[in-house]
């Protein structure tokens, strides 16, 4: 080989070098699913007790029954069945600890995150009731008309 050809493969096995080290120093040892091999997943041993110990911030419907439990049949006999209390509400971690934690987003730009109309006949997006934000009562809070959990009633 002539001596052109070294430098790079030089380069080459220098760089394959210097990664190897820096995974070996980054990546923890408990890093993986099955030992000490090079397949990689997103568990670790070590960090079993961490994820114990951490505390849930969403709680889901089944959570909001206890104390909602005629918002939540209203939100169940409506198309907003599939969606958790918690997307709109925020997470329910402190709740009812601290009930001025969830504080209720009105917003328009909340409703607007699902119902703008977007052009995507590929997907489901398409099929959900939308608006076009520009036309349909703009300036105006959604929920001044449309009741949120079930959208098919009049407002509150």
């Amino acid at each position: 080989m002539k001596n052109h050809a070294w430098r790079p493969l030089a380069v080459a096995i220098g760089a394959i070098a210097l990664l190897l080290s820096v995974r070996a120093t980054v990546v923890p040892s408990d890093f993986g699913v099955n030992g000490k091999n090079f397949t990689y997943g997103f568990h670790r041993k070590g960090s079993i007790d961490d994820w114990k110990s951490f505390k849930v911030k969403y709680r889901g419907k089944e959570y909001c029954r206890d104390c909602h439990e005629e918002k939540v049949a209203e939100n169940m006999s409506s198309p907003h069945k599939v969606i958790e209390c918690e997307n709109c509400h925020g997470p329910a971690v402190d709740h009812p600890d601290n009930p001025a934690k969830l504080a209720i987003d009105r917003t328009r730009a909340l409703c607007l995150r699902c119902h703008a109309a977007l052009p995507y006949p590929q997907s489901h997006r398409a099929e959900m009731p939308a608006i076009d934000p520009d036309a349909h009562n703009p300036k105006q809070a959604c929920v001044e008309c449309h009741n949120p959990h079930n959208p098919n009633l009049e407002a509150m």
